[in-house]
């Protein structure tokens, strides 16, 4: 007796790909960043407390410096700003020195050293001078007013030192001073002193050689005031083309300038002691 049993057909169908290479092949987990991103990782770096704290401390430095910098800088322009305002002179000429003439005032001596301490403004003239002189001496007396009055009194003195000291006599000078100014102060002196002194202050001085003092004739002389330190140094002159305020303001910024590196004015007045 044989006995069949039915044999079940292999089965042709092939194995689902996807399932057997999952079998195969691991978990790979992927992280995907962007072209800027790996470029900004790259030139950052990572970013850490310590990279902070560094970056605050760089930071706080750059902003010291700055303001040093800065503050560098506005004193830079402060100092420029005082040079530009400051009195400025190339070329100075060395004019003045130490001379001493005649008080008209009181007939005793009276010269430079009398006038250490205060800055002073000098005119040479002549009191026959019929307009230029006269006009000169006002201006000096409104450029000593404004002093008076906006600075000090006693700080600017006023000198006229004549150039015709032939007919400049003490008494004719004494005379003359008191239609300008109550502090103007006339000089006088021989001839060879005018011209000495002259000589200090390159005053021009031309008036006829044969003249007599009872002759009227004009002299021709330099139109200029000259500005004094208190220590008789030349500081400045003003010409003929000048204006009262004009030399006023400059001889404000000498004054400041003096001032402000330590100079000290001798403000009592000036002892005149007749003789």
């Amino acid at each position: 007796m044989s006995f069949w049993r039915p044999v079940s057909r292999l089965s042709t169908q092939r194995p689902c790909l996807t399932s057997v290479m999952a079998l195969r092949t691991p978990t790979v987990r992927r992280y995907v960043s962007t072209k800027e991103q790996i470029r900004t990782k790259a030139v950052i770096g990572p970013f850490t407390f310590k990279a902070a704290a560094a970056f605050l401390g760089v930071g706080a430095g750059l902003l010291l410096y700055f303001k040093s910098e800065k503050n560098k800088v506005e004193i830079l322009r402060k100092q420029k700003e005082i040079e530009k305002n400051s009195p400025q002179s190339y070329g100075k000429p060395k004019l003045g020195g130490h001379y001493s003439l005649t008080n008209a005032e009181t007939g005793t001596p009276f010269g430079s050293d009398d006038m250490k301490g205060r800055f002073a403004l000098i005119y040479f003239g002549f009191t026959h001078c019929p307009d230029i002189c006269p006009e000169e001496l006002d201006k000096m007396a409104d450029v000593v007013d404004q002093t008076n009055k906006k600075i000090g009194e006693n700080i600017l003195i006023p000198v006229f030192i004549t150039c015709d000291p032939r007919r400049d006599t003490l008494p004719v000078v004494k005379e003359y001073i008191k239609d300008f100014h109550k502090d103007l102060i006339g000089l006088t002196g021989t001839e060879e002193d005018i011209r000495k002194v002259a000589k200090l202050f390159r005053v021009y001085v031309s008036s006829p050689p044969e003249s007599m003092e009872e002759d009227d004739y004009l002299v021709d002389h330099s139109i200029f005031f000259y500005l004094m330190d208190p220590e008789g140094v030349f500081l400045d002159c003003y010409s003929q083309n000048s204006e009262a305020n004009d030399v006023f303001n400059s001889f404000s910024q000498y004054y400041k300038a003096y001032i402000d590196n330590g100079g000290h004015i001798n403000t009592a007045p000036i002892l005149i002691k007749e003789k």
